[in-house]
């Protein structure tokens, strides 16, 4: 019999609507039941791709003794996180303060009223490695709710009380100065470099996650600065990742995460978040250095983007599981003996030595996760493509992962700025359009319109974070949603000349400066008027540092930026620099924290430099300045293009930028001060260091 989470439109919340669990989802309904019965409230938060939640709900939600049990003595709410990011963040500050760490899934022990006083996160079902049981927890907390209330109220106050008191990064005060912030730059490299693995890549240990955020920083340092540091940190790590089992060398698309430090066996989930930061570095590599590598993982990681992740209605999906048939891994995994029943007995061993498959295994049961350490030889270029296409034929027949289907604002936003600069830069019109798509979807079911706010100025356009099947979810977006789909649509907007993008996305950073602006330092992470009450109580949520994607505050700190050089919007680049002095003092103790701001702070050191094409887009000329401009290496530079005779209104940077002599034009500025314009697309090519390809070229000079 199906329970109350059955009418969600969360693909978490649906794997346990049959659970024998009296679940509630997170609402008034809940609260109201557990001070009606006076029972704490058991919250257990996770998302669907999670395999020890997968473990969790198997061991003790869909057992019968524990669910009754659950149902006698507490109120039972589930919580996904990837639809309450709110919920999570409060709730994963409370575990961590109480516990030292945090994960999923979270299990949290509320007062009728929601305030935390036990917190956990994965619980077994018999006790184990001096772990308590789930039963023995649930039994522990109701003798106490019985017989010691007072202490577990006292243990919500204090906890409560740290929460409270938990100070923010960095201190207050004003953007530091070109002197100053080369130095807090500088001193963030030498630590970070400190943490690096020369011998694998990537920073720290095990286990290790891909450091997006952190290598997009590396190779704007090494743009703007021509240190070779930061360029082969960076390349170091993503060479070794791209041959490591954390990408699929079959489908292309990363996973979630290598539990040992030399990347080569993944936790299997692959998430959207990380393959579109993934796919956006790649390129950046690939702009910086024509790296084949890079190039192809930039065009297998794109095409499992669109074919695996795209939704009927447009979007991208959210997740692929880590497990199928009940164990994780079992889609992606080989022995010899498959690779042999295949391929045959000439193909079956060349591709076991090719990939790494061996007959201990490097997985459980003797299986292998598929490697390719180097590339095969030019000569079995023929073989190797049939191989691989003949293996994906074999692994298609497979049980596939499930997939969460759900749409997420804010990592659509990445993915379409990720698709957009890709298809521009590789030439890849189809993978703009993707992206274009995607843009509409957001627009046409997770945009509610503008309408006036309860103060003066506040009536701006407003998000929903999540749909489903194109209907809207009822979650209220978060910062991350709005500052991720400003930069998805000024990304689409720079590579598309369509300037509705542009301009959709300076609204929706109005709504994050009147919003969720912290008037003393950087951003709250939800609107003001939108803040959950529970979670208020406890603590607004507010975090600058970096998690597996850009914190709320660095990615609202980059569209401003951005959205800044673009229209002369002097609040939007005071907002940013408020942000990002904030981040900049995470980034003192914990650059790896503090990747994306950085990354920002490095373009924003470079001027940032502005590149404006002018010109009618159907004039060739004008596209391939436009080519040449988007190839620039330069961090974070911002471009756009506009035809100075159209009759639209044109954005700041392209104002007074006429045509030269009747041709198009192209005008490089730093810190407000601009060369002189440029109507050869290789002379602009060389002059932002983007490498000179066909088509490039261009009649004129530097005039």
């Amino acid at each position: 019999m199906a329970n109350r989470l059955a009418a969600s439109t969360s693909p978490y919340l649906l794997q346990h609507a049959h659970n024998p669990v009296d679940w509630f989802e997170w609402g008034d309904d809940a609260f109201a039941e557990a001070r009606r019965l006076d029972r704490p409230l058991m919250i257990s938060v996770g998302y669907a791709a999670c395999h020890w939640c997968h473990v969790m709900a198997h061991e003790s939600f869909e057992d019968d003794a524990t669910a009754a049990y659950l149902n006698s003595h507490f109120v039972n709410v589930k919580v996904d996180r990837e639809e309450r990011p709110d919920v999570d963040a409060v709730y994963l500050a409370a575990t961590q303060a109480m516990t030292g760490s945090g994960g999923w899934p979270m299990t949290v022990f509320a007062l009728p009223t929601g305030e935390p006083f036990f917190c956990g996160t994965y619980f077994p079902a018999e006790p184990m490695s001096g772990q308590a049981s789930f039963r023995q927890v649930l039994e522990a907390i109701t003798a106490a709710w019985h017989g010691r209330r007072d202490e577990l109220v006292d243990s919500s106050d204090e906890l409560r009380a740290v929460l409270a008191e938990r100070p923010v990064a960095g201190p207050a005060g004003g953007f530091p100065a070109p002197t100053e912030l080369e130095l807090q730059l500088g001193a963030a490299l030498s630590l970070l470099a400190r943490q690096f693995d020369p011998a694998h890549g990537g920073f720290g240990r095990a286990p290790k996650f891909p450091p997006s955020m952190v290598l997009e920083w590396l190779l704007r340092r090494a743009a703007r600065t021509g240190d070779a540091r930061p360029l082969a940190m960076a390349e170091h790590t993503l060479e070794a990742m791209a041959r490591g089992g954390i990408y699929d060398q079959l489908g292309g698309g990363f996973a979630r995460y290598s539990v040992d430090e030399r990347w080569v066996v993944p936790h299997f989930e692959k998430m959207l978040y990380d393959n579109a930061l993934l796919l956006r570095v790649y390129a950046h590599w690939w702009r910086a250095t024509g790296s084949p590598l890079a190039r192809r993982v930039v065009e297998e990681t794109a095409g499992w983007l669109i074919r695996d992740l795209g939704t009927p209605e447009g979007g991208f999906a959210s997740s692929l599981d880590a497990d199928s048939e009940g164990h994780e891994g079992t889609y992606y995994v080989w022995t010899p003996a498959q690779l042999r029943e295949i391929l045959g007995p000439d193909d079956g061993p060349w591709a076991a030595g090719l990939w790494s498959v061996t007959p201990v295994g490097t997985f459980e049961r003797g299986s292998s996760v598929l490697q390719l350490l180097s590339d095969p030889d030019p000569v079995d270029g023929g073989r190797y493509g049939s191989v691989r296409e003949r293996l994906s034929t074999a692994r298609d027949r497979r049980v596939r992962p499930a997939r969460d289907d759900k749409v997420v604002a804010g990592w659509n936003g990445l993915v379409i700025a990720a698709l957009a600069e890709a298809g521009a830069l590789l030439d890849r019109p189809e993978w703009v359009a993707a992206a274009t798509t995607a843009a509409e979807l957001l627009v046409r079911v997770h945009l509610r319109p503008a309408a006036p706010g309860p103060r003066p100025g506040s009536a701006r356009p407003r998000l929903v974070r999540t749909s489903r099947a194109g209907r809207a979810g009822t979650s209220a977006a978060v910062l991350e949603d709005y500052a991720d789909v400003a930069e998805g649509l000024l990304a689409l907007a720079a590579v598309t000349s369509d300037d509705r993008w542009r301009t959709l996305a300076g609204e929706l950073l109005d709504t994050v400066l009147t919003e969720f602006r912290d008037e003393d330092r950087g951003f709250f992470d939800t609107a003001a008027d939108e803040t959950d009450p529970v979670l208020a109580r406890i603590r607004r949520p507010r975090d600058p540092a970096d998690g597996p994607a850009p914190s709320g505050a660095a990615a609202a700190a980059g569209a401003l930026v951005t959205s800044a050089a673009l229209t002369g919007s002097t609040p939007h680049r005071i907002a940013a620099e408020q942000a990002l002095t904030e981040i900049l003092g995470l980034a003192e103790q914990y650059p790896r924290a503090a990747g994306w701001g950085l990354a920002i702070a490095e373009a924003i050191a470079d001027g940032p430099r502005t590149i404006a094409v002018v010109g009618p887009w159907t004039h060739e000329a004008t596209r391939a300045l436009h080519r040449s401009a988007l190839r620039g290496t330069a961090p974070g530079a911002v471009v756009a293009v506009g035809d100075p005779d159209d009759s639209a209104p044109l954005p700041a940077i392209l104002v007074d930028r006429p045509l030269v002599a009747g041709r198009p034009a192209a005008y490089v500025c730093r810190d407000g001060v601009c060369g002189l314009p440029i109507t050869a697309a290789d002379v602009l090519a060389r002059s932002l260091g983007a490498r000179v390809g066909e088509g490039d070229a261009g009649e004129g000079d530097a005039s």
